[in-house]
């Protein structure tokens, strides 16, 4: 990053379509993870793959195919478009509680139930969506597994796909690796579907991740997720991301905010039986 008290273009970050959320903008996990990834932008990319806690913060709907300027100031990157903040990050000094992990074949099982099956308020959703083919969105199809002292527990699993490979680092071993960026995006849904988003529309205020080890490409995981409460608008969650060998790969924590659904087409989740 850059000394503190400078300001300095670091770069410009490009949400690609592919990478949507709502069908005109970026999905927010993979857009914060964008940005998060350039916090090593001026580190030599012989680096290991642990990448430290860094929080994203949200403030607008993220562009799509369109080149948005990254500053840094005092220690922050600002990702801005036409005048507007679209999305801060920064490094933060704080543990990030995991979610317990679930056994591949409960995860498997748990995806016949996933709510978006039966309504999606953005079904073009990288992440999430059913609409999108296999190799082209993630597909985490989230299901209950139980519920927690302060909401439900999901869980699904996922094998990054060979067009996900990261080449922007080396690494210690020559095993592909998915990228920086759908590793935060491996992240993100779940907890949506982990909190209320089967009862009222939510977007994606505030993320913070921590990735141990970027997922190999080809080898199955399993990503967990947790509720941690409402307040007000604001709701509450946590997702861990898990190897074939139940080792933790990447962990991470959610604030999502309630909207109107007129902001997105009047899309309204359906309601709860």
């Amino acid at each position: 990053m850059p000394t503190r008290g400078t300001v300095a273009t670091v770069s410009e970050l490009i949400v690609p379509q592919r990478f949507c959320g709502p069908p005109d903008s970026g999905n927010g996990g993979w857009t914060a993870g964008a940005l998060a990834a350039l916090d090593d932008a001026d580190s030599p990319d012989d680096r290991c793959a642990a990448w430290p806690a860094i929080e994203v913060s949200l403030r607008q709907p993220p562009p799509l195919d369109t080149p948005m300027h990254v500053s840094a100031v005092d220690g922050v990157l600002t990702a801005g478009f036409g005048g507007a903040t679209i999305a801060t990050a920064h490094r933060v000094e704080r543990e990030l509680l995991e979610v317990d992990p679930v056994a591949p074949d409960v995860a498997a099982s748990a995806e016949s139930s996933y709510p978006g099956l039966d309504f999606h308020p953005f079904p073009t959703c990288f992440v999430c969506g059913t609409t999108r083919e296999a190799g082209d969105g993630l597909r985490i199809f989230a299901g209950r597994t139980g519920a927690g002292p302060s909401g439900d527990l999901v869980a699904a699993t996922w094998t990054p796909h060979p067009s996900l490979h990261e080449d922007w680092h080396t690494y210690g071993d020559e095993l592909p690796r998915a990228s920086v960026a759908t590793t935060w995006a491996a992240l993100d849904c779940i907890g949506g579907w982990a909190g209320d988003l089967s009862e009222r529309l939510m977007v994606l205020g505030r993320m913070t991740a921590r990735i141990d080890d970027l997922p190999v490409i080809g080898e199955p995981h399993v990503v967990v997720g947790a509720g941690r409460g409402t307040e007000g608008r604001k709701t509450f969650t946590a997702a861990t991301l898990y190897d074939a060998d139940g080792r933790v790969v990447a962990t991470a924590e959610h604030t999502w905010i309630a909207v109107d659904p007129e902001m997105f087409g009047g899309r309204t989740p359906a309601p709860s039986a």
